[in-house]
């Protein structure tokens, strides 16, 4: 999306705004955030995708709809989707895909990232 001032006005205070380049969502994540969303358990409009650590390999990706923003965050706007990550946790996603399976077995959100050197069977944490 092209940054005009309708979009830039639309940025909370102290936010940037990043682009597919940091994190793409694929037509199927962004149709299971929108089921969530539309299920009203709370959060807020936004997703935020963070790392933490933890996990068996050292470092874990953490999905949470919240309803504010903080500093330094940055917003990439794409697919209908809001997702929100703080500058720590960019530095590990950068070039990451966010993608969804609704397979029985090892279904769920899924992270391809290309900085992970190794990650778990689960998907869920990764080491650099």
């Amino acid at each position: 999306m092209a940054l005009n001032e309708t979009t830039v006005a639309a940025v909370p205070e102290g936010v940037r705004v990043g682009d597919e380049r940091l994190i793409r969502i694929t037509d199927a994540a962004a149709a299971k955030v929108a089921a969530l969303r539309a299920r009203g358990d709370g959060g807020g409009p936004y997703l935020r995708v963070r790392v933490t650590g933890g996990g068996c390999n050292g470092l874990s990706y953490g999905l949470k709809f919240v309803g504010d923003t903080k500093r330094g965050d940055i917003l990439i706007r794409a697919m209908g989707v809001e997702l929100l990550v703080d500058p720590k946790s960019a530095l590990y996603l950068r070039g990451m895909t966010l993608d969804y399976s609704d397979r029985l077995v090892a279904g769920g959100f899924k992270f391809s990232n290309p900085n992970a050197k190794a990650s778990c069977s689960c998907g869920e944490s990764f080491s650099v």
